[in-house]
């Protein structure tokens, strides 16, 4: 085995390992900050609208690339809740310009606090001082590769 090859399977392992664990601890915040009943797809309409602003369906399945019929019915649930709010299109009277409510700005607000609340309360009780240091020298090394 060359030394490329096993950078590769170690990039590998470490690309898998981090991909479950992300997706374990996002699923213990919503567990332990009760985020309700709000599916992957709805969270990633809310975060792009409050980071993109108001946007048509068809945009928003471009944007998730979702087929534009699922990301209707993702609308749809979230119009449902009372989260988004449609207005026509005044260039286009055919689309629907769908943006956030104030309520759910709001609590947009209040669940993302919860969560870091919930991590910042896990970290104290779970880690020592060293593994501390040593998760904010990690933060480092995500930061890059999310860059």
């Amino acid at each position: 085995m060359t030394e490329a090859t096993h950078q590769h399977d170690q990039a590998l392992h470490l690309a898998g390992d981090l991909r479950i664990l992300t997706g374990k601890l996002r699923r213990r915040m919503r567990e332990g900050t009760q985020q309700g009943d709000i599916t992957m797809s709805q969270s990633c309409v809310l975060n792009r609208l409050e980071r993109d602003g108001p946007s048509t369906v068809s945009s928003l399945a471009r944007a998730e690339s979702m087929r534009p019929q699922s990301m209707a019915a993702t609308v749809q649930s979230l119009l449902e809740a009372q989260m988004v709010a449609g207005s026509p299109d005044p260039l286009d009277k055919r689309q629907t310009i769908v943006s956030l409510t104030d309520s759910c700005r709001a609590w947009m607000t209040q669940s993302r606090a919860a969560r870091e609340d919930w991590l910042a309360r896990t970290i104290e009780s779970r880690l020592k001082p060293d593994e501390v240091l040593q998760l904010q020298q990690a933060m480092l090394l995500l930061r890059r590769l999310a860059d």
